[in-house]
């Protein structure tokens, strides 16, 4: 077996263990963040039918053909009854799995309401820590405010399609807040122009929260032959650039670990606090509750002043 499978079976390995919470996720994890090579982290989301995976599929091979070793995860959707997930993305993406430089993995939401598996941002981190140039993320794309994506990634594409009116009006307020470059997929469709226009307005009225000088540009493509994609992936190192020059490239990492770290204290904090002296105190609780018409506050509040008992 030659070292670059070897390299890529113990990499999934890793990411299981990670993914399913074992043993060695701490160490793995602690690893992957001191010898991280700030991959770029590059978020797709969307409604369903809009193309991501196509338009993912064009940029990992434009990545790779330039050289750069790429990861995409793709996160599908659960089943809200088994867990279970279809994963189809790994059967889309079969061109490019023949690639050296190229890692594939796709993921289930398994539940989660924000577009990602909650073990994503750890997955990207191993992947980081394997030294990838760029990280694709393609979000479950079920249509909410998927603000997930925008912790994850360094930049968030929004793909779009011309019958996507009614998307926009439904997720318009986060999406205008998390999308730095939207995308107009399928352009060969009836109604692209009027898309695109009514994309440049919403982004002219638009208040601006960020600090840096990037205005959300609106492109067009038609990943399924490959139009308009040096133009995604021209705005996407301009933007990279734009990062760098302006010195957010580390601060972005800085906030992210940052959140960890709060993820962290917020975990240990919570597993040492829920003994099974809490949860039977609280079990208690519950089932005086209604006839003593409490409220969960209160309820909280008798738990919290065992803490400052002890």
């Amino acid at each position: 077996m030659d070292e670059h499978t070897l390299i890529v079976k113990q990499l999934a390995r890793d990411i299981s263990e990670v993914e399913n919470g074992g043993s060695k996720t701490e160490a793995l994890l602690d690893k992957a963040w001191k010898s991280g090579k700030f991959a770029y982290r590059i978020g797709v989301t969307g409604p369903p039918g809009a193309g991501k995976s196509t338009l993912v599929n064009c940029l990992a091979a434009a990545f790779s053909d330039a050289g750069k070793r790429t990861a995409v995860i793709s996160v599908d959707p659960s089943s809200p009854f088994t867990g279970g997930a279809i994963l189809g993305d790994r059967i889309r993406m079969n061109a490019l799995s023949g690639r050296e430089n190229v890692y594939i993995r796709s993921m289930a939401s398994r539940g989660s309401l924000g577009g990602l598996s909650l073990k994503t941002h750890d997955v990207c981190d191993i992947l980081d820590g394997y030294g990838f140039d760029i990280i694709l993320i393609e979000t479950v794309g079920v249509g909410q405010i998927e603000l997930d994506i925008a912790q994850a990634a360094d930049v968030t594409l929004t793909v779009l399609v011309p019958e996507s009116g009614d998307d926009i009006q439904a997720m318009k307020a986060g999406i205008m807040e998390i999308s730095d470059i939207f995308i107009v997929n399928k352009a060969d469709r009836h109604g692209v122009e009027a898309m695109i226009m009514h994309l440049r307005s919403l982004i002219a009225l638009r208040k601006n929260y960020s600090t840096l000088p990037w205005e959300q540009p609106v492109l067009r493509t038609i990943a399924t032959s490959g139009d308009g994609v040096e133009a995604v992936l021209k705005a996407l190192h301009d933007y990279r650039d734009m990062l760098e020059k302006q010195q957010a490239w580390h601060s972005i990492r800085s906030e992210r670990m940052k959140n960890k770290v709060f993820q962290i204290v917020n975990d240990t904090l919570s597993a040492h606090f829920w003994t099974p002296e809490k949860q039977k105190l609280l079990r208690k609780e519950l089932q005086s509750a209604t006839s003593a018409q409490q409220s969960p506050f209160r309820i909280a509040e008798k738990l919290l002043a065992t803490l400052r008992k002890a």
